[in-house]
């Protein structure tokens, strides 16, 4: 399946660039951990709303970070009703730390 899987290294280069947008990805990996205090199952991924409120930053500036995420492909939206859902995107993940092991 990995093998037809087209990434845009770039976009993902400069999803990684940040810091905050690396937690973040941390945080989904662990979302059981990172989220402990939410009342969810995780099933659809973590809510929006919740690494709003971890972070501590304003939901602008959330949402331009979350929206990178999304565009280079690292993380999927699950839309449910008015929730926005996030999850890792676990085939892109694998699929570009393959590339990096057989280019650099």
């Amino acid at each position: 399946m990995l093998a037809n899987l087209t990434i845009d290294a770039n976009l993902i280069h400069k999803a990684l660039a940040s810091p905050f947008r690396r937690e973040v990805l941390t945080w989904l990996k662990t979302s059981h951990n990172a989220f402990v205090q939410e009342r969810t199952d995780f099933r659809y991924g973590v809510p929006s709303s919740a690494i709003h409120a971890r972070s501590g930053l304003s939901q602008s500036t959330v949402s331009v970070h979350v929206a990178t995420l999304i565009e280079a492909g690292l993380v999927v939206p699950t839309r449910l009703g008015q929730w926005t859902f996030l999850s890792r995107n676990e085939d892109v993940i694998r699929a570009f730390a393959r590339q990096i092991s057989l280019e650099l």
